[in-house]
């Protein structure tokens, strides 16, 4: 498979008042293109300063990232890597510059010299599809906060990237604009074959991921599948995390004494292995 993203041996220290503290540790991963990559871990894990490395807003203190093979050090490509890996905030205020929806998601083609014919293709594309063709001429602060991270998303799609990296986008929004929020992130994996990064602390998130990375004081402490790294529930708590809330059932039951799988992930597959019991 393609390599979208690798990071070597990676390793960013903040430095404050000639003191250092180390927020990634010498770390190593590849990404393949069409990827559904969820990250989680407690805040302060290294997962955020992570993202923005991957986005060269932050430049490695040691080791290297490349995206699509250009490594993230080289200045002369720094427009090439963002064109290629967009990011998504956890606030859409902070990535929203227009007052109209449609001139918004036109603001990233325009920087990067679009013609303005494939600027209105790309945008009106954009738009439908995360569903907010309809709110093209809306000001963006009459929307509701799914609505501006869809909108956010749009401003990304609409400049072509291979991948996508969310830091926390449904973090400041309530059940129903999450749920919003994740349905097109799904859509642009599945449908439009975009890699995704997605840096969450809500569990139920990364249930569809191909892969979730777990991280703890700037290491890679585990990394599977969903249902893999969701049935170490003790080992995910010893470190202050969570599992989904049908996952947690589950287990508590099995201490219980019921006989039940320890991969469970949906409510659908505890009812049906519940149904089985006798």
């Amino acid at each position: 498979m393609n390599k979208i993203i690798k990071f070597k041996d990676l390793t960013y220290k903040y430095t404050d008042n000639d003191e250092s503290s180390t927020a990634l540790n010498s770390i190593s991963k590849e990404i393949n293109q069409g990827e559904f990559v969820v990250i989680i871990g407690h805040n302060g894990s290294g997962k955020s300063t992570l993202a923005k490395l991957l986005n060269a807003l932050l430049l490695p203190t040691s080791g290297d990232v490349y995206i699509m093979g250009n490594n993230t050090k080289n200045s002369q490509l720094l427009w090439e890597i963002r064109e290629t890996a967009g990011m998504v905030f956890q606030n859409p205020d902070n990535q929203i510059v227009a007052t109209v929806v449609e001139e918004d998601v036109a603001f990233g083609p325009e920087n990067l010299g679009i013609e303005s014919n494939e600027i209105k293709i790309r945008v009106e594309e954009a738009l439908n599809t995360v569903g907010m063709l309809e709110f093209r001429n809306k000001a963006p602060h009459m929307l509701s906060g799914g609505q501006k991270q869809r909108v956010a998303i749009a401003g990304v799609i609409a400049m072509r990237p291979s991948c996508i990296i969310f830091d926390e986008p449904t973090a400041m929004l309530d059940p129903a604009g999450r749920k919003e929020v994740m349905d097109t992130i799904r859509k642009l994996n599945k449908d439009e074959n975009i890699t995704i990064i997605h840096i969450t602390h809500f569990m139920e998130e990364a249930v569809d991921a191909d892969r979730i990375i777990v991280m703890e004081e700037g290491q890679v402490i585990l990394e599977g599948l969903p249902r893999e790294v969701f049935s170490k529930v003790k080992a995910l708590k010893s470190i202050g995390l969570d599992v989904p809330q049908v996952t947690e059932l589950a287990h508590e039951l099995i201490e219980a004494g019921v006989n039940l799988p320890e991969d469970i992930l949906t409510v659908d597959e505890m009812v049906m292995h519940l149904c089985q019991l006798n």
